[in-house]
This record gives structure tokens, C-alpha cells and sequence, in this order.
């Protein structure tokens, strides 16, 4: 997709983190500079170790120079002729496909560079490449992924809420990575009132509408058929969406989950709020599966990332798609100019 020639660009570079060495993060990093022309992609540079993604573009047979940096500034400059590596201070072990714990101090730093930097101003977002989450649990990480880990390093009081974020479609789920009949049991008022709160504000300050409107789906058939069909929907949901209504943001529902995601329907609203996780994802990855992108709302900076995992049963073959990687390059951009202009109107 072109970009108007009209359109702002971000001033600090992005900071694209390691992620695990032995998924595919390397080779997508390197696909993504090798795109960065015809995809118009914003300058980045990448927490790693400079030798092993050049190993790495050697052993493909790919045409990346490999230049390390020693501040953020220098990306601009670099960025035209070489993919910049701000080198980690950990050592990276192994090779693809071969998960190793001690590369876990690399993955975690990492991320804290990123999100040091970002929070200083010297890179515009953090754009993380997947973590192998079973590695870091053996190294001692407590937290369940991604996302609490950036909630802690940011200092949040409250927790953030995750969106998954396509060309035609925005969604969020309520509860996540929970058994469907847990799911069902942790849904009250107050996580979709925390969701819908965090969503508005994120489409002002994130995504630069003025006057974001929220579709709320309701989590039975046909959103409980006035009881017949269950009693949640009438009993949780609706008080939510009554709640948020009342504090002026323009929420709906809750309303039959399996009408909201056709192409009319999806012109009335900014972002759906899904009950469960399936609920949110399979819409969002069916309509547009490469081009999803992991957002995280409700941090003081900008994050992004790829819908995808490690993929470590092909990682080093060359056989990844970076699509995501430069949809989350291209978002993360976009994101962090709107924060910094005012919003505007919604379309009619």
C-alpha cells in the first residue's frame, strides 16, 4: 500500500527487538529491511547481536549488510545501505530451531532496551519480534508473556488490554488465554468496562479518531435471545455497555456476534469487544491473516508486534512470511505520529 506523500513520518526510529534467536525473528527482521523500500517503512534498528543475524543472511543467501550502531541517532543514517543492530550485552547461543535457556537473559534485555529507549525518547515504538515463552519460564520469568512483562517495566497500575489490529477490522478480547468455561465464569461488569475504557482512549490518542465507536458482542447465541438463551448478556454485559455509555463513550451492544463481522457491519464501529479470545481472533486472522498485528493498549508508549509465534519448525529456512513483522513496522509508525496529532473526526 502506498503511502500519501502528504502523510507525517515519525522522527525517532523504531526499536525492534531480538525476540527468540532460534524462531524465525531474525529472518523476518532481515525480509523486513530487505522490503523496506517498496513497503516505505519507517528507519529501524534491531536489539540484537550484529554476527548472528549476519550469519544468518549469509546462510540465506541474502543480500543484508549487517552494520552495528552505538546510539539510536545513527539508525537514519545507517538505515539506507545496512540493517543497524544495537548489539546486546548477553551472548546469544545456538542456531535456529534449537531453543536454548541461556539465551533468555538476551531475549529479556532485549525488551528492556526497547522500552528504556522508547520511554526516553530516543526510538518512536517498540515493535517485538515472538517470544518462546517456555525458554523464559525456565530461566526463572514469572510473568505470562509479552504483555505483563511491558506492563511492569512501564509501572502500570492497571493492567493493559491487548487488540488485535487488521486492514479492515479491530478487535479485543475481554478475557484471553483462558479455558472457554473459565472464560465464561471470570466475565463481569468490570474487565469490559476496563476494556472499553483503555479501547476508547487508545482509538483517540493511538489511532486519531476523534469519536471512536465500539461494537460490543454479546457472548451467546444471538446475545442470550432475552433469556432464552442464557442470562449474561442481560446480566453483565449490558450493565457494562450501560456504564460506558455513560461516561460518553459510544458503545453498542451487546449484539449477535455472529452479524457483527460482515463487510456492512464492520463500517459501523472502529473496534469490536469480544468476550473470549476465539470470539476476537478468528474474525480478525480470517479476514486478513498476514497482516494482523499484536497491539498492546493502554501503555505510555507505542508497542507492537507480529500475530504470529516462533515458528520454530521452519525457522532458518527462509520460508517465513514477514508480512506481519511490516504490518507491526508500518502500524507501530502510524500510531506513534497520531499520538502526537490531534484526532480526528469518524467517518460517516
Amino acid at each position: 500500500m502506498a503511502r500519501p506523500e502528504t502523510a507525517p513520518r515519525i522522527r525517532e526510529p523504531l526499536a525492534l527487538t531480538a525476540g527468540e534467536p532460534a524462531g524465525i525473528g531474525g529472518e523476518i527482521t532481515l525480509q523486513a529491511w530487505l522490503a523496506r523500500r517498496d513497503d516505505d517503512l519507517a528507519p529501524f534498528f534491531v536489539l540484537d547481536d550484529p554476527a548472528r543475524l549476519r550469519r544468518l543472511a549469509e546462510g540465506l543467501g541474502w543480500p543484508v549488510a549487517v552494520e552495528a550502531i552505538a546510539d539510536p541517532a545513527e539508525t537514519a543514517e545507517v538505515f539506507a545501505r545496512a540493517l543497524p543492530i544495537l548489539p546486546l550485552t548477553a551472548p546469544i547461543a545456538g542456531g535456529p530451531g534449537r531453543p536454548e535457556a541461556a539465551n533468555a537473559e538476551a531475549v529479556l534485555e532485549s525488551i528492556r532496551q526497547a522500552v528504556a529507549l522508547t520511554q526516553a525518547g530516543r526510538a518512536g515504538a517498540v515493535v517485538t519480534n515472538p517470544i518462546h515463552k517456555a525458554i523464559l519460564y525456565q530461566a526463572g520469568f514469572r510473568h505470562p508473556g509479552h504483555t505483563e512483562y511491558l506492563a511492569e517495566l512501564a509501572g502500570l497500575a492497571s493492567a493493559p488490554v491487548m487488540m488485535l489490529a487488521g486492514p479492515s477490522l479491530r478487535v479485543v478480547p475481554v478475557t484471553i488465554h483462558l479455558p472457554l468455561r473459565e472464560a465464561v465464569a471470570a466475565l463481569k461488569p468490570e474487565p469490559i468496562l476496563h476494556a472499553g475504557r483503555v479501547t476508547a482512549r487508545a482509538l483517540r490518542e493511538d489511532f486519531g479518531i476523534a469519536e471512536p465507536r465500539i461494537a460490543v458482542a454479546g457472548l451467546n447465541p444471538h446475545a442470550g435471545e432475552g433469556g432464552a438463551l442464557g442470562q449474561e448478556d442481560a446480566e453483565v454485559i449490558a450493565p457494562a455497555v450501560a456504564a460506558l455509555r455513560s461516561e460518553g463513550i459510544d458503545a453498542s451492544g451487546p449484539l449477535p456476534a455472529d452479524g457483527m463481522f460482515h463487510e456492512a457491519a464492520r463500517r459501523r464501529y472502529d473496534a469490536a469487544l469480544c468476550m473470549y479470545h476465539d470470539q476476537a481472533l478468528i474474525p480478525v486472522k480470517a479476514l486478513d491473516f498476514d497482516r494482523t498485528v499484536n497491539v498492546t493498549l493502554g501503555l505510555p508508549f507505542v508497542r507492537t508486534s507480529p500475530d504470529h509465534g516462533t515458528a520454530l519448525d521452519i525457522a532458518g529456512s527462509g520460508r517465513a512470511s514477514p508480512k506481519s513483522l511490516i504490518a507491526a513496522l508500518r502500524l507501530a509508525e502510524r500510531m506513534a505520529v497520531a499520538r502526537a496529532a490531534p484526532a480526528r473526526p469518524t467517518a460517516a
